[in-house]
């Protein structure tokens, strides 16, 4: 497995790849690799011939009082994992080698990043969109994966990829939890322990929710509010960022539930900001 810090010279070792004729698959990750993101290289590695990896905590995508300086790091495990499953190749450069001191150019998908995160971390999804497009660039991928724990990141590259004519298939890999149904993340580092123990109620609200809606519940505002009750009584400790009921692809608010809906929420939990979702079938 190599490991490349450079650009231009991971550009060139991917654009000798494609014109070999080889399939590249990518799984972008800022590090700290769990089994979420072991599950999504799993995937990529099933399907190309050569799989590049990318630890790169992006600080375009963290806005102010964010936790960019304190994101959880363990490179050496992290290349071990990587290895471990399949990869061949690491990208793990400096931000000033993604960064020139004048950089002027973004991308942005800004009428799917309205809701959501987009609305609490403005500056996200302008920084995720624009280093997955260098990405894109740079490795030349034909298949990138993605977890569907972040749908509307998810929603928003599938966007940004049709709208651009970008050559690269994105495929999402469902949400991968623990045993007692919290989502994995790499903030889950950041929980105490009495913490943790809280913090399987967030899947738990989502399941008592979607079995609200499938048993007849169609105003949205009273499914959100069910939700907001919920979440007072078995979550004291949290802090709700949001809960919303959004459209699966465009990732706009639902009043009256008539077709599939997205119910994604965001939860502060001590230093750990968590976020979820469920698909919910009416």
């Amino acid at each position: 497995m190599k490991i490349f810090t450079d650009p231009i010279e991971l550009q060139k070792h991917c654009l000798s790849w494609r014109n070999q004729g080889l399939t590249i698959g990518l799984v972008p990750t800022m590090g700290f690799l769990h089994d979420g993101h072991l599950s999504l290289i799993d995937m990529a590695r099933a399907s190309c011939d050569k799989l590049v990896v990318t630890l790169f905590v992006n600080p375009t995508q963290f806005g102010e009082n964010e936790d960019l300086g304190n994101y959880p790091s363990d490179f050496d495990g992290d290349c071990a994992k990587a290895k471990a499953h399949g990869a061949d190749l690491i990208f793990a450069p400096a931000p000033d080698a993604m960064y020139a001191p004048d950089h002027a150019t973004w991308v942005t998908v800004p009428s799917l990043g309205t809701h959501l995160c987009g609305a609490s971390r403005p500056v996200h999804f302008r920084g995720v969109c624009t280093v997955v497009t260098k990405l894109f660039q740079l490795v030349q991928p034909t298949t990138a994966v993605f977890g569907q724990k972040d749908w509307q990141q998810l929603a928003i590259l599938r966007r940004m990829v049709r709208d651009l004519n970008i050559p690269v298939e994105i495929i999402g890999h469902p949400i991968v939890r623990e045993a007692d149904g919290l989502a994995l993340s790499s903030r889950n580092a950041y929980l105490t322990e009495s913490e943790r123990a809280a913090a399987p109620a967030i899947r738990q609200g989502l399941l008592r929710l979607a079995e609200k809606i499938r048993e007849g519940e169609r105003d949205g505002h009273k499914a959100t509010e069910f939700l907001t009750n919920e979440y007072a009584s078995t979550l004291p400790m949290g802090t709700v960022d949001y809960i919303e009921l959004v459209t699966p692809d465009s990732i706009e608010p639902v009043t009256t539930i008539t077709s599939p809906v997205l119910a994604a929420v965001a939860i502060h939990l001590g230093k750990a900001r968590l976020i979820d979702n469920i698909l919910i079938e009416v």
